[in-house]
């Protein structure tokens, strides 16, 4: 009979440590390589010479890419391991902003943006696999929380150097370095990375009841799984929590941000680029607190942590929107800050899509949280665009603060919807778990 294999030693050793780093670099970049049109996104409009919804359509099939590629990479992590997969996305990115450095047309670049995103889908999900089968499983939350924070420097790296880069020298140059970089990685997750310690022989899957993540592969947890998770009003409460909470910082930070900054509210390109990186620097503190905070109150997680984040940035918006004139500093800061809470509050949905599943279809329910923001994120950055463009200011030339104001009210109808089904679907998953009592069958007209 064989022997299991053994877990991770209780204390990583410093090659583990070292392979960590290497992931997470490398995750960094990826999310460099995700966000590097939103600090230049007037500048690829004149390159390009495309339109707001034109535009937008670079970021839409970015997405829309990475999220369908989910579940094939969870599939091919799980066949393969980290080394190989993470280092084809490498490669895929390097490839996309190569062809990003050199694209004469739209149609070209939007091309450049599908490597991208499919190449971004390999990194996250690779570096999860590496934490699982080279940490102890006691560790993989806090693990999975740093990489996380560690990896959103790569947006700061987006806003300031890439920027920068861009205003010194020429487009080409600019992507043709990122390319680059990526190639450098790729080389570097090969010769680096393994997918599993050297004295086991085969990955593991990951102990879900610490929190960490596991790959789920089988055709039924991905087939009658999806239809079993989604019959739980707890795993449609997540859906709805991923839905509503992100999607106005992702529009603003991958997009629409720096166009408004600049072209609509008449900032600077480095005031521009300060309240960006307040985005992010904000997100990246508050994850911690509201991850706390969620593990302290979960029966309280809706009401007390992600209704009330989707409120403060609605109230942000519509303050921003309803000054008179253009905004002052401060209150654009306000809003960034208001944004902020979007990303850390999104992360509750998987605390319920864990609390509410069993092990065998966590990863499946997971997923479909986990669609739920990219779908949201999908309807708000095409919106804002072709918003600009049925006003005819959807140029670098024709942008104006007033059509923005009325772009970005298109978020409203997201945010009532999600917060709807968040109320509808919290007060059904209180009763499935027998914290509310079932509401009473009404009785018919003239019964006695």
């Amino acid at each position: 009979m064989r022997s299991p294999s053994r877990l991770p030693a209780a204390e990583p050793g410093a090659r583990a440590w070292i392979i960590w780093s290497v992931g997470v670099a490398a995750y960094v970049l990826a999310v460099t390589n995700r966000s590097s049109l939103s600090a230049v996104g007037v500048d690829a409009a004149e390159r390009f010479d495309a339109d707001a919804a034109t535009l937008s359509m670079f970021a839409v099939v970015q997405l829309a890419v990475y999220g369908g590629m989910q579940i094939p990479v969870g599939v091919l992590l799980d066949r393969y391991g980290a080394r190989p997969i993470m280092t084809i996305g490498m490669v895929l990115m390097a490839v996309g902003q190569l062809v990003m450095a050199i694209s004469p047309s739209v149609g070209v670049a939007i091309v450049a943006r599908m490597l991208l995103g499919a190449g971004d889908a390999a990194i996250f999900p690779g570096v999860l696999r590496l934490v699982a089968t080279w940490f102890p499983a006691q560790r993989g939350p806090l693990m999975v929380q740093f990489t996380g924070l560690v990896g959103q420097t790569g947006q700061l790296v987006a806003l300031i150097p890439l920027a920068a880069l861009l205003h010194a020298t020429t487009w080409t140059i600019t992507f043709g370095s990122v390319a680059g970089l990526g190639i450098l990685f790729a080389v570097l997750v090969f010769l680096l990375i393994r997918n599993h310690p050297p004295d086991r022989d085969e990955d593991v899957s990951v102990d879900t009841d610490t929190g960490a993540i596991r790959v789920v592969t089988s055709s039924i947890d991905t087939g009658v799984g999806i239809r079993a998770a989604w019959a739980h009003p707890g795993t449609r409460l997540a859906f709805w929590s991923h839905f509503t909470t992100p999607f106005a910082g992702t529009a603003f930070v991958l997009l629409w941000g720096m166009p408004f900054l600049t072209a609509g509210e008449g900032r600077t390109v480095a005031e521009a680029a300060t309240i960006m990186s307040t985005y992010v620097l904000v997100g990246m503190g508050l994850g911690p607190v509201m991850g706390e905070l969620s593990r302290r109150i979960p029966h309280l997680r809706s009401r007390a942590l992600v209704l009330p984040a989707v409120a403060v940035q609605f109230a942000a918006w519509m303050a921003v929107i309803l000054f008179p004139g253009p905004a002052p500093l401060w209150l654009l800061f306000v809003l960034a800050i208001a944004l902020a809470m979007g990303g850390p509050a999104s992360m509750i949905a998987f605390d319920h899509a864990r609390t509410h599943n069993p092990r065998n279809r966590l990863s499946t329910a997971t997923g479909v949280t986990n669609a739920g923001g990219f779908l949201a994120a999908l309807i708000a950055i095409f919106m804002i665009g072709l918003a600009l463009d049925l006003q005819g200011a959807g140029t670098p030339q024709t942008y104006t603060l007033d059509a923005f104001r009325i772009a970005f009210l298109t978020q409203v109808p997201l945010w009532l919807i999600g917060s709807a089904f968040i109320v509808i679907e919290r007060k059904r998953t209180r009763i499935r778990i027998g914290m509310d009592a079932p509401r009473s069958p009404r009785r018919p007209r003239g019964a006695r």
